[in-house]
């Protein structure tokens, strides 16, 4: 019978999720970046309305990595395996955002 380290599970996903919230930030400040000079030439409306759409999600993305990040600076005890805990479906909608944000990302640079 094979042994399951919830430990080492739950540690792999923080950092992994970590990872990704990352990876999305960064991402984001791109779209930031490529709306705040489309905004400087054009000075639509709909480029307002995309860096403000940008600004939110930088903002909620920060929000939940720190929250991810939590448990790595304050050691907090957890009863029970931690997979089925808010991090798991936490780290799940991270990485379906980064796949949208990728394709975004692609299609407004080019």
């Amino acid at each position: 019978m094979v042994a399951v380290d919830f430990g080492t599970i739950t540690s792999l996903l923080i950092f992994v999720a970590l990872v990704v919230g990352i990876a999305n930030i960064c991402l984001l400040l791109g779209l930031l970046n490529a709306y705040w000079k489309t905004y400087k030439e054009v000075k639509s409306g709909f480029t307002i309305g995309l860096l403000y759409f940008a600004s939110v999600l930088i903002l909620q993305n920060v929000v939940s990595t720190i929250f991810l990040a939590f448990p790595l600076i304050v050691p907090i005890e957890f009863h029970g395996p931690e997979i089925g805990g808010p991090r798991l479906p936490l780290f799940l909608i991270n990485i379906v955002q980064l796949v949208a944000l990728s394709i975004l990302f692609k299609i407004t640079r080019n």
